[in-house]
């Protein structure tokens, strides 16, 4: 079984919280019984999420030699300009190394599917803001963030669209679906 889960922000990927307060998990949205994710997503980032009970198959998406690529939208601080996505495109250095290529494109606005993020993100009248998509195909610890903020546009949202050849492609915040194998 493969499900995949717009997973709101602010939710733990895994099914329990010893934390004090607790926070919110997958538990939460009524998901089949003795799947795990593929994976993760950091709590403060949303969309797609994947969930299986195949061992095999959860390693496969998950471990970096299989480089299934994944697809963010980011919402950055500041206007992405030429010489950003370029680097972006070519790699950039981070503290645990250089990252490999990416595709990165500018967006003109926010797409008419993005749901308003709850709580919304700070909004600063004197700092626009754009929205850029990245595919990349390893995962790094907060990767996209620290990609973005290494060429000068801190991440304020960020929204994983697509895993593979599978993508949120109308599935609402919370919702989740079972997917073709």
């Amino acid at each position: 079984m493969l499900v995949a889960l717009n997973k709101p922000y602010g939710v733990l990927c895994q099914f329990t919280d010893q934390g004090e307060p607790p926070r919110r998990t997958l538990a939460e949205f009524g998901l089949p019984s003795g799947i795990y994710a593929a994976g993760r997503l950091d709590f403060d980032s949303e969309g797609m999420l994947l969930l299986s009970d195949d061992g095999a198959r959860i390693a496969q998406i998950s471990s970096p030699k299989f480089k299934w690529p994944k697809t963010y939208l980011v919402q950055v601080e500041g206007n992405a300009t030429d010489e950003q996505l370029a680097q972006l495109r070519k790699g950039v250095l981070l503290n645990d190394g250089p990252t490999q290529p990416t595709q990165a494109q500018r967006l003109d606005r926010a797409p008419d599917w993005l749901w308003p993020r709850d709580p919304p993100i700070r909004v600063r009248k004197t700092v626009p803001d754009s929205f850029i998509e990245i595919t990349l195909r390893e995962g790094r610890n907060r990767q996209v963030r620290r990609m973005t903020a290494a060429v000068g546009l801190p991440t304020l949202r960020l929204v994983r669209i697509s895993i593979g050849p599978h993508r949120l492609d109308g599935l609402a915040s919370g919702q989740w679906r079972e997917e073709k194998l």
